[in-house]
């Protein structure tokens, strides 16, 4: 419409009333055509295809006010505002205008300057109608090119996840991951760093949505053994390689991701298992602490580390060591996983949580994982998760003669 006239179609069974605004209304600006009945302006509408129709409601044949219900009754018509030009002055009248769909009513004799301001009006009103029907029509084919994008951010996240555990023979490996309607920045997995040796991880980046999923990408690439971060490999021309301990991996992400590049939060939890021995060396960078639940239900925290990853450097990460005895089992987890509410607020909470996993020791690791989400599930009742759940957890068992005297 912009650089166009506005079109308008005057309905009125007076040629002289249908001269009169046709003159005032051309002097205006408008392009204008005229019908002499209703069953005229109905075809009008179709081949002119006004902007606003100017209406009589007397006419010979079918009145004003059965054309208006015709005109809001079509999908192509309903938008054209109606103006209602008539004799008629009672209230009765004005009331059952404005019910079935007209836009205002003016009364005869007009006065010229009332009609053009009361034009403005309504084509003003049209407008910004179809700018907001454009405008959200835009905004509608985004959010789904953005929901096509957040599907395809997610399937790329789940490609991340471990897709086949290490087969260890003293060690059981379970993980659960629920996503929540966001994509968030949740991430972990299982690294086979050498014969005798696991890595494990979790990682927790800040806020919702493809950023952080794009984060979260670029550091479990990284973190992949042939880059150098987990396993270095030895000078000289021997094939062996050295484990690097989670001090360092922290170190080395603090370094590779400082919070000006992304401006956005990083935990992450670092764990080294010997497979053989049951020695474990961790470091925590400000991530929730993973349970070491010991056989007989006791529960400690290894919260040993350091500040959250990207402020280059102004904490040491530390790392603390622990020895696994067979039934001795680990638990990684985010934030999310007792973060959850019911419906009347009511949080989940590290307390309940901790008593649920206490209460769950005597279970394998992959039953103790199932029971934390269905507890969850329960929890919110089937509503929409509100952040992700993410679950990795190993047992301990008890090692065979074999494995002894190999050790």
């Amino acid at each position: 419409m912009r650089g166009m006239k506005d079109k308008i179609l005057i309905v009125d069974d007076s040629p002289d009333i249908r001269v009169l605004l046709t003159s005032l209304l051309t002097k205006s600006g408008y392009e204008i055509a005229q019908a002499e009945n209703g069953e005229d302006c109905l075809r009008q509408i179709r081949k002119f295809q006004p902007d606003l129709i100017l209406l009589d409601i007397i006419m010979p044949g079918i009145d004003g006010f059965e054309v208006c219900k015709k005109i809001k009754a079509d999908p192509c018509s309903r938008d054209i505002p109606v103006i209602f030009l008539s004799g008629r002055s009672e209230t009765k009248a004005k009331i059952e205008g404005l019910a079935i769909g007209g836009a205002d009513y003016i009364t005869k004799p007009f006065d010229m300057g009332e009609v053009i301001a009361r034009i403005k009006n309504q084509l003003k009103i049209r407008h910004l109608t179809d700018e907001l029907i454009s405008t959200n029509a835009e905004l509608t084919e985004k959010q789904n090119k953005l929901n096509e994008d957040l599907q395809a951010a997610a399937g790329i996240q789940k490609t991340l996840l471990p897709r086949s555990l290490p087969q260890v023979e003293n060690l059981d490996i379970a993980w659960k991951f629920r996503p929540s309607e966001k994509i968030g920045g949740d991430i972990f997995n299982v690294l086979r760093l050498d014969e005798d040796h696991l890595g494990l991880y979790m990682i927790d980046v800040s806020g919702h949505g493809v950023p952080p999923a794009l984060v979260t990408f670029s550091i479990s690439q990284v973190l992949q053994p042939h880059m150098g971060y987990t396993i270095r490999k030895r000078p000289g021309f021997s094939p062996d390689s050295e484990v690097v301990s989670p001090g360092e991996v922290l170190k080395a992400l603090d370094e590779e991701y400082p919070w000006e590049r992304f401006e956005r939060f990083l935990t992450i939890i670092y764990l080294i298992v010997n497979v053989r021995t049951g020695h474990l060396v961790y470091s925590n960078a400000a991530h929730p602490p993973p349970i070491l639940l010991h056989a007989d239900g006791t529960l400690e925290l290894l919260g040993k580390g350091g500040t959250i990853i990207g402020l280059d450097g102004i904490l040491p990460f530390e790392e603390e060591t622990k020895v696994l005895s067979p039934g001795d089992k680990i638990l990684l987890y985010t934030d999310g996983v007792f973060e959850f509410t019911d419906d009347q607020g009511d949080i989940f909470g590290e307390e309940r949580f901790h008593t649920l996993v206490k209460n769950l020791h005597g279970r394998s690791i992959g039953s103790m994982l199932d029971e934390i989400v269905q507890a969850i599930e329960t929890l919110v009742h089937g509503a929409q998760l509100q952040d992700d759940i993410s679950l990795l957890g190993i047992e301990f068992k008890k090692q065979n003669i074999t494995e002894i005297i190999t050790a």
